[in-house]
């Protein structure tokens, strides 16, 4: 089952623990804008050749509650397994760890099947996801709590699906979903059920196919200093918030591809909203419209107790319709050519631009400030904004 791998990666987990200042609380509904630090405890299971365990199933079957497991680099194919202890810490060694599905599934539900609590996975790639009912994914999350680092999915059915379960939480840092699996409608980069907790921080999702970028039925979501860019992919929505819920949407490079199937970027509510508190708060993001014929940045059901679209720049369609009752300004009608380099993804401010310091200071959510720390630096990572610099409309600051 295991093939060794040479050469580095730049999605090496050792390469990148970004820390930015301040003690932030990662209780929902707090956004935590740091990057989480990877707990040291527990008894340690070592997997890979030459080792006692040479597959993560077996891993799996003798895990404890508390146990690392240190998977050492290479190709691990059509080893799949369900992982039900809480308080595992799975992480790659000296390189990236690849599970492979080459037709193997758990459970009929994916490559991981993921249901206890406290849980973190470091520096996994999950590629190949198939199932009988076409709707395999990299890791399905069952019940618990997750924490993903530097994880990547790829050509999966689905990159993540996560059940409904207003008790799971989940944490997604520096992680990529993409490319996903040509399929019939059941293929999300990532599709979060009806949780209690999502954050994403420092993620990239890209090219999808019929289904949305990052949909998310959570009652709490934290979504800042992502890049969502379909480029030339297939996606409908990019962002899709079917049941309203709280959402925090706070510096993140949003764009839509020139063939997707849907006109919308970002949706809210469109399947009704579900739970008592509905809030969209859209800060400082930058949405690139490349939709010949136009599209729609914002579909927005009506109900929500509160809409703020604040200090976001929009390229493409010059339009952006208020809503009754919405705060709304600020927001900045650009083209192109207001970028350094749009056709490398680079959606800084030209220097010299008129529009460099006209931000505005956006508040808080119960007591989590929403003017943006840090910001998005590809692949996968975050960066802090400068200090000194002025501030400015997008999800770049110069």
């Amino acid at each position: 089952m295991f093939n060794p791998r040479s050469g580095p990666s730049a999605f090496d987990p050792g390469r990148r623990r970004l820390m930015l200042a301040g003690a932030l609380s990662t209780a929902p509904p707090v956004v935590a804008h740091a990057l989480t630090p990877v707990a040291d405890a527990g008894p340690v299971l070592r997997v890979g050749p030459g080792q006692r365990l040479t597959t993560l199933a077996a891993a799996a079957a003798e895990a404890a509650p508390g146990s690392i497991i240190e998977v050492q680099a290479g190709d691990y194919r059509a080893d799949v397994a369900t992982w039900t202890r809480d308080d595992l810490t799975l992480r790659a060694v000296g390189g990236r760890v690849r599970v492979l599905a080459n037709g193997a599934h758990a459970q009929g539900k994916g490559l991981f099947v993921c249901a206890g609590q406290r849980m973190s996975i470091t520096g996994f790639d999950f590629i190949g996801a198939r199932v009988p009912d076409r709707n395999g994914a990299g890791i399905r999350l069952e019940r618990g709590s997750l924490t993903l680092r530097e994880c990547r999915f790829e050509d999966n059915e689905n990159g993540l699906l996560a059940a409904n379960d207003p008790a799971i939480t989940l944490d997604i840092e520096r992680c990529e979903f993409g490319a996903i699996a040509p399929g019939e409608g059941r293929t999300h980069n990532c599709y979060v059920g009806g949780i209690g907790r999502l954050r994403v921080v420092g993620s990239y999702f890209h090219h999808g196919h019929t289904g949305h970028l990052l949909k998310t039925r959570a009652a709490v979501n934290q979504i800042f200093y992502n890049r969502l860019t379909d480029e030339t992919g297939r996606a409908s929505f990019e962002l899709e918030f079917p049941n309203g819920g709280l959402a925090l949407v706070v510096g993140n490079i949003i764009q839509q591809s020139a063939a997707t199937e849907n006109y919308h970027l970002i949706a809210y509510g469109s399947e009704g909203l579900v739970g008592p508190r509905h809030e969209l708060h859209l800060i400082n993001n930058t949405m690139v419209d490349l939709r010949p014929a136009g599209g729609v940045y914002l579909r927005m059901a009506p109900g929500a107790q509160k809409v703020r679209l604040i200090n976001n720049l929009l390229a493409g369609k010059r339009e952006l319709p208020p809503g009754s009752g919405w705060e709304q300004h600020h927001n900045y009608f650009v083209g192109l050519s207001a970028f350094v380099a749009p056709q490398r993804f680079d959606y800084a401010l030209t220097p010299g631009s008129p529009l460099l310091g006209r931000a505005a200071e956006p508040g808080a959510v119960d007591g989590q400030p929403l003017r943006p720390v840090a910001q998005y630096r590809h692949p996968c990572d975050t960066a802090p904004v400068p200090v000194g610099g002025l501030y400015s409309p997008g999800a770049i600051q110069v």
